[in-house]
């Protein structure tokens, strides 16, 4: 290891140190393939060895860098509301698609009815901002307005996504597994933040970390969204 790695290194441990990353569950929560990336515990809380989160989240950040220069998507989901404004904010960011709230099962399986829910908001968005709507009553506007607010809350985030993504983001695997068995289904590969009752080894490239902390999640997030950027931007 260089010296320019080793400085490199440490900075990121200090950073997912200081976001509280190190912090898994307790000992009876532990999935046992999470155990290879722990190494002590305090007050009954089990801790992750940093050194390992930062190797792993490397090897993710080349695998989505790689993703963006073949020009193909990836999709953020959380449904963890402590995680929604990290996964919207990231996404919209570099202009990838996201899911910040429940994953509709179906999404990436049943892909082609999904896109007609999409079209459907994209619609009836474009009808109401060009003024399309007037020639209804009042209470059809009403619901026509309660409708484009319910297909936002579910699919606004998917309105880029035009086909299916080149692999997923996610924050807690085991909260998001019907994505990833979607994914799996489908061949996507899943990167994502994992907490220690995660199964890591159905991870493609499972990041070992705090998975219910602000601010790991968010530091986690923007790496791999930098990461997407930087790959975009030799594509």
């Amino acid at each position: 290891m260089t010296e320019n790695t080793e400085t490199k290194t440490k900075e990121q441990v200090e950073g997912l140190f200081e976001a509280g990353a190190q912090y898994a569950f307790s000992r009876a929560r532990r999935h046992p393939s999470a155990q290879r990336f722990l190494f002590g515990q305090k007050n009954r809380t089990e801790l992750f060895d940093l050194e390992q989160t930062v190797s792993a989240l490397e090897k993710a950040k080349a695998f989505v860098t790689t993703l963006a220069q073949s020009g193909k998507q990836i999709l953020f989901i959380s449904s963890k509301p402590i995680a929604r404004d990290a996964i919207r904010s990231a996404s919209e960011r570099i202009n990838q698609p996201f899911v910040a709230g429940r994953f509709i099962g179906g999404t990436l399986t049943n892909f082609a009815q999904i896109q007609k829910r999409v079209a459907r908001l994209e619609k009836l968005t474009h009808d109401k901002e060009v003024g399309e709507l007037s020639k209804y009553t009042k209470r059809e506007r009403l619901l026509i307005d309660r409708d484009i607010e319910k297909l936002e809350d579910r699919f606004g985030g998917l309105a880029g996504m035009k086909s299916l993504p080149g692999a997923l983001f996610v924050i807690d695997a085991r909260e998001e597994e019907i994505a990833v068995r979607e994914a799996q289904a489908l061949g996507i590969p899943v990167v994502s933040l994992s907490g220690s009752d995660c199964n890591m080894d159905i991870i493609t490239y499972a990041i070992p970390g705090n998975d219910v902390a602000r601010a790991s999640i968010k530091y986690v997030t923007e790496a791999i969204a930098d990461a997407y950027s930087e790959g975009k931007k030799s594509e």
